[in-house]
């Protein structure tokens, strides 16, 4: 098979390897499509690998048709899949725990699919279970809102009956949450995020961006409060009035996707297929696929995600 691995200057090379061999308990999978996602940045430019025992290049989810499975597995082959990965999803085939690997939505295409699972697992995993849930009436904050989890993550703060403070770099982008349901919806660049959190503060913050502005707006969090850190794209340095974590009994989560073990992922994963594929189903729940690729354009679709252009996902065909 081909895969786009990474040659030593660390430069993708789309080139042959061996085929994967399935294990016990492993489904083999014919790849149909690869959402980027901004880890695999990260892996492009060398601080953020696979974990051990899976392919050390690129792609976290994928969607394609199952090849092999084992007798006991929830998919036969033959069945179009959705799968999420520790690693190797730029690839024609890749081998996935059986447990990490659920059917497509009905009604959805398969690049549509390829965009559900690492997005969707990280907003659940967050927000149902480090952050408790939300309720209505609760208020939470995302950033980078029109990004693959920023939508994901809106329209499951809703669905739970939450307001939404959100942020986001373009009228485009600022229209597009709003009808998502996004009910504070800011510029970054030109208005301050601080006195809509003071006003509104939050119950429950999903943050990618961390930097100097996360720790003014903690201040503001609600008694009992849960600001989630998945990422610091805006510096990994802030300063907390300690004291406001006690006083207010704050928790401050940091959390993960990727270094979960295949039995959370699967239990996350099978929640999603519970609750939430129905919602996709009848179109109560969206994903936003922003532009696909043929995987030979990788260094294009990156750039649309390192120049922060996109609405929603980015997908790669392998087709």
């Amino acid at each position: 098979m081909y895969a786009m691995i990474f040659d030593d200057k660390q430069n993708f090379v789309w080139s042959e390897v061996p085929d994967p061999v399935r294990k016990e308990g492993e489904v083999l999978i014919d790849v149909h499509a690869a959402a980027v996602n901004r880890a695999d940045l990260m892996q492009k430019d060398g601080c953020y690998a696979s974990p051990p025992d899976w392919p050390q290049w690129c792609g976290l989810e994928v969607s394609g048709v199952v090849l092999e499975a084992p007798a006991d597995a929830a998919v036969k082959p033959g069945d179009k899949v959705c799968a999420l990965l520790g690693g190797g999803g730029y690839s024609q085939k890749v081998t996935v725990p059986a447990g990490m690997v659920i059917p497509i939505p009905e009604g959805l295409s398969m690049i549509e699919a390829a965009s559900l699972p690492e997005v969707w697992c990280t907003v659940y995993l967050n927000l149902k279970q480090e952050a408790g849930g939300m309720k209505p009436g609760d208020v939470f904050y995302m950033q980078a809102g029109a990004s693959g989890v920023g939508l994901a993550a809106i329209q499951f703060a809703k669905q739970m009956g939450a307001e939404v403070i959100t942020t986001i770099d373009s009228p485009e982008k600022a229209e597009f949450v709003r009808r998502l349901g996004a009910d504070y919806v800011l510029d970054y660049r030109k208005e301050d995020v601080r006195p809509v959190i003071e006003a509104h503060p939050p119950t429950v913050a999903l943050d990618c961006i961390g930097g100097k502005l996360m720790g003014e707006c903690f201040r503001n969090m609600v008694f009992g409060g849960r600001w989630i850190m998945i990422a610091t794209m805006g510096g990994a340095e802030t300063t907390i009035n300690l004291e406001t974590v006690w006083r207010k009994r704050i928790r401050l989560i940091g959390s993960t996707l990727r270094s979960r073990t295949p039995e959370e992922k699967s239990n996350i994963l099978h929640a999603l297929q519970r609750e939430l594929w129905p919602l996709f189903t009848a179109g109560k729940l969206v994903t936003n696929i922003h532009a696909v690729f043929p995987i030979q354009q990788v260094n294009e679709a990156h750039g649309v995600l390192r120049r922060c252009e996109n609405i929603g996902k980015v997908v790669l065909t392998m087709k």
